[in-house]
């Protein structure tokens, strides 16, 4: 069997390997003396007979009796000398920040919003992790997986930490107008939430942040509208001011391309509005200056619709009574 002489040690090119495994397929023997480096951001895992025997921090190790005491034993029975092989694995543990992960909600999530009522909602954000049990991940994540990345636990973590925000968002967030201000708060409670199923995996989850929390395009378009309305305020004066200004458009490409032309059209159908909108003000007018015009003043204008033949003398002394007589 081949064996594994000189100096044990592991680079991660990628910057997403968690855990390597080294022999990588236990065709390997490793032979008694060989050197195992170990890096800062590392910590290393001996393996004999299945069997995990010791952890290695950051430094520079001979693999010999004196820093594996479990094997003494082994090595005494079977009369190996130094540069006996023996059957063993080392777990390379990568114990650095894995940053920027990436989390979303697969699926809308159904909330129920004090305003809206039944809404679903989709979020998407950001989140830090490293190892910090490098024997509880190993043993209850990795198991006897040669090489372990990133993208082989993201899922997992992702449904996670979607099952911990649906629980927080039912229990906090009353409606989605309020979101803008809590967007840390929710961060803050959801990472509290999520501390214990990281640290149940050998995880330390860093940080956790939402980027963004979005609502389905026909209730965004509710919204929206809503917005609309309440920055309108006068629905009247608002009207009245589009129907002018698509006059104005009108008026100000009366033989253009088709774009002038799609404002002449949007401009002729104000204009057509226009006037039962002028009459209707013009009405409310004349109902104010009905209310405020006096009685002597309406016997004035008899007067001159008798003067004018009109109306005759008796209509005139009849409807002269009547003003008078409200005096």
């Amino acid at each position: 069997m081949p064996k594994i002489t000189g100096i044990i040690e592991f680079l991660d090119n990628s910057g997403t390997d968690m855990v390597k495994r080294i022999p990588d397929d236990g065709q390997y023997e490793i032979v008694w003396g060989t050197q195992l480096i170990v890096r800062e951001s590392q910590k290393v895992v001996f393996f004999r007979d299945g069997r995990s025997l010791d952890i290695f921090g950051p430094g520079r190790y001979v693999l010999q009796t004196q820093n594996l005491p479990g094997l003494t034993k082994f090595f005494t029975s079977l009369a190996y000398g130094r540069e006996s092989p023996f059957k063993a694995e080392v777990y390379f543990i990568n114990e650095k920040l894995f940053s920027n992960q990436k989390w979303g909600t697969k699926e809308p999530i159904l909330f129920r919003d004090s305003e809206l009522q039944m809404i679903r909602l989709r979020s998407h954000g950001i989140f830090s992790f490293q190892i910090s049990d490098a024997s509880l991940f190993l043993n209850k994540v990795v198991g006897t997986q040669g090489l372990y990345h990133t993208s082989d636990i993201e899922d997992y973590l992702r449904n996670i930490i979607t099952t911990r925000m649906t629980d927080v968002l039912g229990n906090t967030l009353k409606t989605i107008f309020d979101m803008p201000k809590e967007f840390n708060n929710l961060s803050l409670i959801i990472k509290s939430n999520l501390d214990l199923d990281f640290e149940g995996l050998g995880l330390y989850l860093h940080d956790f942040y939402i980027n963004s929390i979005s609502l389905p395009d026909a209730v965004q378009e509710m919204v929206d509208t809503k917005s609309g309305m309440v920055a309108v305020g006068n629905m009247n004066e608002f009207i009245k001011f589009k129907a002018a200004r698509s006059l104005e458009k009108a008026a100000e490409n009366p033989n253009g391309t088709a774009a002038a032309g799609v404002g002449v059209g949007a401009g002729i159908g104000m204009g057509m509005m226009l006037p039962h909108m002028m009459q209707n003000a013009v009405r409310a007018d004349q109902g104010q200056s009905v209310i405020s015009e006096s009685p002597f003043d309406k016997i004035k204008k008899l007067k001159e619709l008798l003067d004018t033949g009109a109306i005759s003398k008796d209509e005139y002394e009849t409807k002269k009574k009547e003003l008078l007589g409200g005096i």
